[in-house]
């Protein structure tokens, strides 16, 4: 694990420490049973024409990038994203590194109940325990973000189980081959290769390149970082992958739909 997010994990275990307690899958079944159903972030991924999803993310600021778009309405980014025809949104919620919070995944996923279509949204966190899987089904997300080299197997384990009880997919990130193979022996469906070194902050697509051949068929294969022009969407799709996650580049852009449909067309 890189320094810095062993840093940012650290923090995350210290973060959540007042609010740990048991979480039985009894309980996380109620809740997927009394709460709105969210929709399916798996089959968002995989579309029925065959072209390329599009993960967009709402994202204030990173510690690669620094300040991205300082203070913006996570909701109003929501509406342009989803004016835009994203299939999927992912919702940083960790206010420290990125400048997210679980309310504004909360607002967002209250719009798309409301307004139509709705959106799946992927709770975009360092997430270390079962509550907060149980958040973020209580927020409406419809999926998890599980960051392999960041966890031991039991705390994977115990986070898929809860994802499953609560009716959540669960997005497994990796970096390496042993990686891909720890995320397949827990079960995973949709892996994404973050295409950054969390080590030095470095961008590579060539890791897509290496990686994605090497899931197992029927895997759910996604794209993460350094994904910003046609050409970028393009690279990513020859080496398989079902999906990109953008967030920069699309935080950034004046219009998402025009860089949506430049995805899409790749």
């Amino acid at each position: 694990m890189s320094d810095k997010l062993t840093e940012i994990m650290a923090w995350k275990r210290r973060e959540i420490a007042p609010l740990v307690r048991p979480v039985p899958e009894a309980e996380l079944a109620a809740a997927h049973t009394r709460l709105p159903r969210p929709p399916s972030f798996a089959a968002a991924l995989r579309r029925t024409d065959g072209r390329l999803a599009v993960i967009a993310e709402i994202k204030r600021r990173s510690p690669s990038a620094g300040e991205i778009q300082a203070g913006a309405s996570a909701l109003v980014q929501a509406q342009r994203y989803q004016a835009a025809g994203a299939d999927a949104l992912s919702v940083l919620t960790d206010e420290k590194y990125f400048g997210g919070t679980l309310a504004d995944l909360q607002g967002v996923t209250a719009h798309f109940r409301t307004t139509p279509p709705a959106v799946p949204c992927l709770r975009k966190d360092f997430m270390v325990h079962p509550i907060q899987v149980l958040q973020a089904r209580e927020a409406g997300a419809s999926a998890i973000l599980i960051i392999v080299r960041a966890l031991g197997d039991e705390e994977i384990q115990s986070l898929a189980a809860a994802a499953t009880a609560a009716g959540l997919d669960a997005l497994y990130e990796i970096h390496t081959e042993a990686e891909i193979e720890r995320a397949v022996r827990h079960g995973a469906r949709i892996i994404g290769v973050n295409n950054r070194d969390l080590a030095v902050f470095r961008t590579d697509l060539a890791l897509s390149e290496r990686l994605i051949p090497r899931f197992p068929r029927g895997v759910i294969a996604v794209s993460e970082s350094g994904i910003s022009t046609r050409a970028d969407a393009a690279r990513a799709r020859a080496a398989g992958a079902h999906a990109v996650l953008v967030g920069e580049a699309l935080m950034r852009a004046a219009e998402p739909s025009t860089l949506v449909a430049d995805f899409r067309a790749a």
